[in-house]
């Protein structure tokens, strides 16, 4: 099973998904944002970057995080990526509908674009559908996993921009997961976390 790192800020949201004994099996360390510098990353296969997460202190380890990736390794990045943490993923804000789903005969807009793709073995998408805060137009191959139909991806696989693998999705699981609403995070986190640690990313 692949060992996970969090970066973790100090927020209630994250401290409550992230140490919730369903989802902290999967998490071998917490990495403190603010001392990241002093943590060796080496022992670790997979480190994720929460959503609503202090974007200027994450920058300020971007060299540490982009080597990671350089050994081959893998970083999850969930959540709206205004600043170009990865350069070449083509971030577009969108209009954040939050209830959408009260509307008559309502329609996420979200399609499968690649439904063979492993993570489908751990989630569906209606386990994605709640809303999202942006969209990506890669300008590098990328398995697109899921997308806004005539829009933008949500989520997003890339194994070619850098030596390792990034996991982007504009998603915000464990935000709501961690602020006790929005049911379908759960069950995104409930599949998510096990395919980061044991799926064919």
């Amino acid at each position: 099973m692949r060992k996970i790192a969090v970066l973790y800020a100090g927020s209630a949201h994250q401290h409550r998904t992230f140490t919730e004994p369903k989802y902290a099996q999967y998490i071998a360390q917490l990495a403190y944002l603010p001392k990241l510098d002093e943590l060796d990353l080496d022992p670790f296969d997979v480190l994720l970057v929460p959503s609503q997460i202090n974007q200027g202190m994450v920058e300020r380890h971007l060299a540490q995080i982009r080597s990671f990736l350089d050994k081959g390794k893998i970083v999850v990045a969930l959540g709206a990526q205004p600043n170009p943490w990865f350069p070449g993923h083509g971030w577009a804000s969108r209009p954040t509908n939050f209830w959408w789903w009260l509307e008559p005969g309502a329609q996420s807009g979200l399609v499968l674009t690649r439904p063979e793709h492993d993570l489908f073995r751990y989630i569906t998408l209606e386990d994605a559908t709640w809303h999202y805060h942006g969209v990506f137009f890669p300008q590098r191959e990328v398995d697109s996993l899921i997308e806004i139909e005539g829009d933008g991806s949500i989520l997003l696989v890339d194994k070619l921009s850098t030596p390792g693998t990034l996991v982007m999705t504009t998603l915000d699981p464990e935000y709501h997961y961690g602020s006790y609403f929005m049911p379908a995070t759960e069950r995104f986190l409930d599949g998510f976390l096990p395919w980061l640690a044991e799926g064919r990313i």
